[in-house]
């Protein structure tokens, strides 16, 4: 089994990924808190995922991160 830290796995994903528009990778924000909520909602996007770049990869859903939305944000809403 792989043991990356998520800082790593991110990076070897960027290598390999060509740089298109088909495939984006998920923009990083402000590594405050508060600041990267301030650029949610003045950029009006649906939220963020909160989590620990040092810390290992885990596929699947994990305790290590924490996904932050706005309030009243739906999936059938087209924004």
């Amino acid at each position: 089994m792989l043991t990356w830290t998520s800082a790593e796995r991110r990076a070897r994903l960027e290598a390999i990924v060509p740089d298109n528009d088909l495939v984006l990778p998920v923009r990083r924000l402000a590594r405050n808190g508060f600041e990267a909520w301030y650029e949610v909602v003045a950029h009006d996007h649906e939220g963020y995922v909160a989590k620990d770049e040092s810390g290992l990869y885990e596929a699947g859903l994990a305790r290590r991160r924490l996904k932050v939305k706005q309030k009243g944000w739906t999936v059938e809403e087209d924004r």
